[in-house]
């Protein structure tokens, strides 16, 4: 087997901070207390230099390649060549990750990820490159906004982070130095100790994020919501699948999003008929999910209309 190598990712755009935050780690002699081979590896080229002659790293080497050279077999002779005991990626923030981790060697394990967001030029980016805000968020342990000030909405900024993940920390910087932590609570748009959780059209990705994140939370809870059925004549009688298409990013990310329900209706449901259902959440194993999850035991269901918006969002 290959033997595991951490890797620390530093994402963002061009001028976002991630160079100067890199330059500070390496100069911490905390960063080299193991005393590891260290590789850094540069996938962009931005404004501002590394001086490796301020490093508290002893034991390192410093790697550019152009995004036309990153590939699997490049990585293998980096690999080769320093073998490293961490690597630290600075990656360029127009390349989808995709392109890292389909070129990474075996062993590669990512270890932290961390984004860089400069404040003055966030909005536009969401804007204009939502993928690419949203690719550089989804795997993130914390996101840093940087050169932030009072006239930048934290409401906003966190709303965007939020709607993509609740996994990473938030944190804004601002110009002189000061380091604010987000401490805005992301309240449920329902609620989950309610005797019925009823889930609004608008709120069904939020539920169903949260129902999949913490499912243990929901076991015994009776919820109402409207949604899609999809079934399958290799189901069992009895068995559907009743969901909402959500889409997290874009239009190219939209995906159908189900939870496997169990009725005793005799309606003659078939695929894409919209459904009011109630019904109590089990959590058990189930083959369609090939593991245990939340399985619904409807106690009611009925054909329904459309939503006046169909596809489910979190903005």
């Amino acid at each position: 087997m290959a033997r595991e190598i951490p890797v620390y990712l530093f994402l963002g755009f061009l001028d976002a901070g991630k160079t100067k935050f890199i330059q500070e780690t390496f100069e911490d002699e905390r960063f080299d207390e193991g005393g590891e081979r260290t590789l850094l590896l540069v996938l962009e080229e931005g404004e501002e230099e590394f001086d490796p002659s301020r490093f508290a790293v002893k034991r390192f080497a410093v790697e550019t390649l152009s995004q036309e050279n990153l590939s699997a077999a490049a990585l293998a002779e980096l690999m080769k060549k320093h073998k490293p005991e961490r690597v630290v990626v600075e990656y360029n923030g127009m390349l989808t990750l995709d392109k890292l981790f389909e070129a990474m060697p075996d062993g590669w394990l990512i270890a932290q990820v961390m984004t860089f967001f400069d404040s003055s030029t966030f909005s536009a980016y969401n804007k204009n490159m939502r993928q690419l805000v949203f690719d550089k968020i989804q795997y993130a342990d914390m996101v840093v906004f940087n050169r932030f000030n009072e006239s930048y909405s934290k409401e906003e900024f966190h709303k965007i982070v939020r709607g993509v993940s609740r996994r990473p920390g938030i944190v804004y910087e601002y110009r002189d130095g000061r380091a604010e932590y987000d401490e805005i609570v992301d309240p449920l748009p329902f609620d989950v100790d309610a005797d019925l959780i009823e889930i609004e059209d608008k709120d069904y990705a939020f539920f169903y994020r949260d129902l999949i994140e913490e499912t243990p939370k929901y076991a015994g809870k009776l919820v109402r919501f409207k949604g899609l059925v999809a079934t399958d004549k290799r189901m069992k009688s009895g068995t559907i699948v009743v969901g909402r298409h959500i889409m997290t990013c874009c239009e190219a990310d939209i995906s159908y999003s189900g939870l496997v329900c169990l009725h005793a209706s005799t309606l003659p449901l078939k695929t894409r008929d919209w459904v009011t259902i109630t019904a109590r959440i089990d959590v058990q194993y189930h083959p369609i999910y090939g593991q245990e999850g939340p399985v619904l035991k409807a106690t009611a269901l009925d054909y329904a209309s459309p939503p006046e918006q169909e596809v489910a969002t979190f903005f």
